[in-house]
């Protein structure tokens, strides 16, 4: 053989394994453990269910059977952040995943592709800024997620606050609508967070500054967040390329501080302590139904075990 074919073929074999190896990836479901001393001293443990980007289409069977074995870690409480569909008729077998959870006291916010449906996108886009959302787009009937989620006992955080009460526990919970198609409005729920309360936390789909900041000013302890996929494609001891968003990419996903930006005037780096918000990021369940691939970033859920602050 030639050997410009011979490198033609070696290229081809090394293309194909790759691709073959980011398939598999992006099936391989592990459960993270994170522990956050976020709560006042002397306060026992409290564990939250992070679930986000789950991406469902009626044939992902394997995910929905994972996300189900999850009820077995009886946590006090689940938070989703967003982006549960991807098909036109996902809505009951996202209820269908979630069936074992929703027994438990939860609450959510929307992501952009719970509103409208994915479309093929050339890969390499992604690495070149945050992606958008086609006005063509399909919509997807993420209403009847909404009725679902809410008629089982959840909070809709869309741009809304409220209280979620969990293991004997008092949370003020706030969230917005997908900032990444902004839809956010912050306005709406601002305000100082109860000082009263065991949990001060914010709940947002796509982790922009914008939104991140004004929590993390009105003393938010803990902000949990999806979209960013943990950067879908990373690479081994660099990490994650992209964010999808304006977040730094040490931020793609778990758990970091957030500092709210100084301004003259007003009071310290927003969170608990003065040392900034927590901010935890998952990389999430799924992925676009057009880029079923993950490298270094396997698809996870996580755990946060909540603990108290040091004193």
């Amino acid at each position: 053989m030639h050997p410009l074919a011979k490198a033609a073929a070696a290229t081809a074999l090394l293309g194909s394994s790759t691709l073959a190896y980011a398939v598999a990836e992006a099936h391989r479901y592990r459960l993270r453990r994170v522990t956050v001393p976020v709560l006042a001293p002397g306060q026992p443990d409290l564990r939250i269910l992070h679930l986000t980007d789950l991406h469902l289409t009626p044939r992902h069977r394997g995910r929905i059977a994972w996300v189900r074995t999850l009820a077995a870690l009886r946590p006090d409480a689940v938070v989703g952040t967003g982006d549960f569909l991807a098909h036109v008729e996902a809505v009951p077998y996202v209820l269908e995943a979630l069936d074992p959870l929703l027994g438990l006291p939860g609450a959510f916010v929307l992501g952009s592709n719970d509103y409208f449906a994915p479309s093929f996108k050339f890969p390499w886009r992604y690495l070149m800024g945050p992606s958008t959302v086609r006005p063509t787009n399909q919509e997807l009937p993420w209403k009847d997620l909404v009725g679902g989620l809410t008629d089982a006992g959840w909070l809709d955080l869309s741009n809304g606050r409220g209280r979620l009460r969990a293991a004997g526990r008092e949370l003020d919970v706030r969230g917005v609508d997908d900032p990444h198609i902004r839809r956010d409005r912050y306005e709406a729920v601002a305000g100082r967070f109860d000082e009263d309360s065991d949990l001060a936390m914010g709940v947002v789909h796509a982790p922009y500054r914008r939104v991140l900041d004004p929590m993390a000013a009105d003393g938010a302890g803990l902000v949990l967040a999806g979209h960013t996929h943990g950067g879908q494609v990373c690479v081994p001891g660099f990490g994650a390329l992209v964010t999808n968003c304006d977040l730094p990419a040490a931020a793609a996903s778990g758990l970091t501080r957030h500092a709210r930006p100084e301004t003259p005037g007003e009071p310290g780096l927003g969170g608990v302590d003065g040392r900034g918000t927590f901010l935890h990021v998952s990389a999430g369940l799924g992925t676009s139904p057009y880029a079923p691939i993950r490298v270094a970033c396997p698809p996870e859920a996580t755990l946060l075990t909540l603990t108290a602050r040091p004193t």
